[in-house]
């Protein structure tokens, strides 16, 4: 049985943005998974709100992303397969940062993945780097608008490049989101219930790949 580790933010955790609770399991794209690479594969979900690659934000330094990626790959190793799939909330205003500099955030959440798993299980997971869905048009009307602002699209659009950067210099498998699925209407961040499924679809396909 392979150890399929997800560790993301809110979408990963599913949020629903419709009522700002949890999609149930089997919405979310990590039950939906599950599901489709069956009982050969252990998806373990480690999705938190507001989860960072490397900033401490500034009322909840405990969402960075780096702070809390030991313990969680020590706490369910052996992992054999990680999803990262973060950079989203490094968008906000209150970051200032760049699609490079998030990217390059995510290449640090990497290496101590590699690093790590060097050397408390022995070897390194196969890592699927994914470029976060892009930031929806409508986030002037969002609940978020204020952490989020304009600017956020443009830089989310330059994820793909950015990210396939990284991927490519610590070997990685580069995944796309924005290439298969869009943020809700409702906020302009988070899945619908419909993206869910099609993240869940092809990254199974991706992962059913892996050897």
């Amino acid at each position: 049985m392979k150890t399929v580790l997800c560790y993301g933010d809110s979408n990963t955790y599913g949020y629903d943005p419709s009522n700002g609770f949890r999609y149930p399991e089997d919405i979310r794209w990590t039950g939906r998974l599950q599901k489709l690479l069956g009982v050969d594969h252990r998806v373990i979900e480690e999705g938190c709100n507001g989860r960072t690659t490397v900033f401490d934000d500034p009322f909840e330094g405990w969402k960075n992303g780096l702070s809390y990626l030991r313990p969680c790959l020590n706490s369910h190793k052996p992992v054999d397969i990680v999803v990262l799939m973060l950079g989203s909330n490094d968008l906000k205003e209150t970051f200032h940062a760049s699609a490079a500099r998030i990217a390059d955030g995510a290449g640090t959440l990497v290496k101590e993945i590699q690093d790590f798993t060097s050397e408390k299980q022995g070897f390194v997971p196969q890592i699927i780097l994914v470029s976060p869905p892009e930031i929806g048009e409508g986030i002037a009307g969002s609940p978020f608008y204020g952490a989020f602002y304009e600017n956020a699209i443009q830089r989310s659009r330059e994820f793909p490049k950015e990210y396939k950067r990284v991927a490519d210099e610590y070997g990685c498998i580069f995944f796309n989101a924005a290439e298969y699925i869009k943020p809700s209407a409702e906020d302009s961040l988070h899945l619908t219930p419909e993206a869910h499924a099609v993240l869940a679809e092809k990254l199974s396909e991706v992962i059913s790949g892996i050897e």
